[in-house]
């Protein structure tokens, strides 16, 4: 048996479902909290813990990015089952005809857009490998659906390293480091803050350009000779078409809805808004998902036309949303806990605590890619962990650069294991996640060894 056949043997024996896995995680978390961490002065640690987690659950804050969340994938979406965007996919799926070609399409076209925007890459990927099976459904060639699923999900093991990353977003603002370490009380930390780190030294540095160039030819080259050694088979989904109105007379104020122009006059007028609002985000490639979102429900309505045509996407793309709808705050409650009970504090402490100037950004690789298997938010993870990460590099002399990019690189490799951020990709292509984690695992070891050795390298 190869190890391909064992992991997938083991993960379709004793993985639960994503959200039997939250749970577990909740439950395993509360545990944790309660053996290593202190009760609060004058109350029961238990009942601390649950208040920990219930405050999380209800984060504001955390509130707002999962509606953010849920509409990028919704609209995202909405906009790939407009008539231009199905038949550009169309025409690239045309050069689909095995799985071997299959994943070096999914898997290059979804890093190149997760290294441009992580929300655009989670979208674009899972419809990209939602499409090439429908491709290959009516075109009658076999397949393995799961690997290409697979392929569409590799551009979160990129993100973070990308220009959307948190992290490098972040310390890019002039005041954030200063903001971000205003508990510190240590003089000499304070003094040796710069205003902001660029992403000349972050994202656009040459050994982070260098390892992404790595991975954009290995990843690929890697899943393709796994397609060597896989089964295919026929595929059986159901075809969405939204490229024709329903034949049916309309009358009265339902005409609105059918108006051919309506929709796309609203549209631009959106995207007139956008191109105000957001004009000098896009210059400086800050991109939000509040930008995000904006465009492509502008985008969206100019090119289904009809307000009827979009509202029948909408209930296709709806959903693929209903797996982070309630996932997302049981994620929150996790991070409450961790936050809250000083648990991150401590994971990084003690990795911080045996590191050296070498081996420092390897510990926080480390550390940041065990508490994304908890908290799997980076922006979340950054808040908590940056202060920790930045003090530690200061005190040995690590380049501040170096030591965030080393977070990022932790953060978003263990997404390969987590399967949090598939749920929309499971959703818009019908996988399980036992089915995908086997090759995203496998993909996740060859990433480990290509950050690691950058970051002992450079």
């Amino acid at each position: 048996m190869n190890i391909t056949k064992a992991i997938e043997t083991v993960f379709n024996r004793f993985l639960p479902s994503p959200f039997a896995i939250a749970i577990i995680l909740t439950m395993v978390t509360m545990a944790l909290a309660l053996c290593f961490t202190n009760a609060p002065a004058d109350q029961n640690h238990f009942l601390a813990i649950l208040s920990f987690w219930e405050n999380g659950i209800w984060n504001n804050a955390l509130l707002v990015f999962a509606y953010q969340m849920m509409l990028i994938l919704v609209l995202g979406h909405i906009l790939v089952l407009s008539k231009p965007m199905s038949k550009a996919i169309e025409k690239l799926t045309n050069l689909v005809s095995n799985t071997s070609n299959a994943v070096l399409l999914v898997s290059i076209t979804t890093l190149l857009v997760s290294f441009f925007n992580w929300g655009l890459g989670l979208i674009f990927g899972a419809i990209m490998a939602r499409k090439v099976a429908e491709a290959a459904q009516l075109r009658n060639f076999s397949i393995n659906y799961p690997l290409v699923g697979a392929s569409g999900y590799v551009g979160l093991m990129i993100w973070h390293g990308g220009i959307s990353g948190s992290a490098p977003l972040k310390v890019a603002e002039a005041g954030h480091l200063a903001s971000l370490m205003s508990g510190i009380s240590d003089p000499t930390i304070q003094a040796q803050l710069p205003t902001a780190i660029s992403f000349s030294e972050t994202v656009f540095s040459v050994p982070n350009l260098l390892l992404f160039g790595v991975l954009l030819v290995l990843i690929p080259g890697f899943l393709y000779l796994l397609s060597k050694r896989v089964s295919v088979s026929k595929i059986n989904l159901p075809i969405y078409n939204n490229t024709t109105e329903e034949k049916q007379t309309v009358i009265g104020a339902d005409r609105l809805d059918h108006s051919k122009y309506l929709g796309a006059i609203f549209g631009i007028l959106i995207l007139i808004a956008f191109a105000y609002q957001y004009a000098g985000n896009l210059t400086e490639l800050a991109i939000t998902p509040n930008l995000l979102n904006f465009f492509m429900l502008g985008l969206g309505l100019l090119l289904h036309g009809s307000f009827a045509s979009f509202l029948r996407a909408l209930q296709e793309a709806i959903s693929g949303a209903a797996g982070i709808l309630i996932q997302f705050p049981l994620y929150f409650g996790i991070m409450g806990i961790m936050r809250d009970s000083g648990m991150v504090v401590q994971i990084s402490d003690f990795f911080v605590s045996i590191a050296t100037p070498l081996t420092l950004p390897i510990f926080t690789f480390f550390s940041a890619g065990l508490v994304n298997v908890f908290v799997p938010s980076g922006g979340g993870q950054w808040a908590v962990q940056g202060p920790i990460v930045v003090e530690s590099a200061l005190k040995l002399g690590v380049p501040l650069p170096k030591a965030i990019m080393a977070l990022a690189y932790g953060d978003q490799i263990t997404n390969m294991l987590q399967p949090f951020w598939a749920l929309p990709l499971l959703a818009i292509t019908r996988l399980k996640a036992k089915e995908i984690l086997p090759y995203t695992v496998l993909i996740m070891i060859l990433g480990a060894i290509v950050f690691l050795s950058g970051l002992l390298i450079f």
